[in-house]
């Protein structure tokens, strides 16, 4: 299919201008069915006018409805209403039930800690090649540029 530029009328302004070929390729890829019907200086216009409009910027404030599901919370089993399409087999939670499994749930910025004698006899078992067992005989040591000494200072 070839694109030729073509010359449309604003629906804001009332003045030309041109759909060009590129942007008629875009609206197929995008598999948008109109033309568009405003300039750019209208449109981007229009977009500050929507923006300034909505406090905060959102578009739900604005008065541009979203897509909102009625379903119930797979945890306490209330009805709910949530901004999303649930999907088949997860789990939806009510904002309560949210707000609680989050509070329960550890953070990952906490460190998981070992006790110290269990941490530095492993890390001295994979340190030091010299050892009597015979199950430790199978085990290669880590290919690493630390030392015993790097080892003790980490623990």
């Amino acid at each position: 299919m070839d694109f030729v530029d073509r010359i449309l009328t604003c629906t804001a302004c009332g003045g030309e201008f041109i759909f060009t070929a590129g942007e008629q390729l875009f609206f197929l890829d995008k598999q948008f069915k109109n033309d568009p019907k405003r300039c750019k200086p209208c449109k981007s216009r229009r977009g500050a006018q929507v923006a300034s409009a909505t406090p905060g910027g959102s578009p739900a404030a604005a008065g541009i409805s979203r897509t909102e599901t009625r379903t119930e919370c797979s945890e306490c089993g209330i009805s709910t209403t949530v901004p999303f399409k649930p999907t088949q087999g997860r789990p939806v939670l009510c904002r309560q039930c949210y707000k609680n499994k989050m509070t329960a749930s550890p953070t990952a910025a906490q460190p998981i800690t070992a006790p110290a004698a269990e941490t530095a006899a492993v890390a001295a078992e994979f340190v030091s090649p010299a050892s009597s067992a015979p199950a430790a005989a199978h085990r290669q040591p880590p290919q690493s540029d630390l030392t015993a000494a790097d080892v003790s200072m980490a623990i």
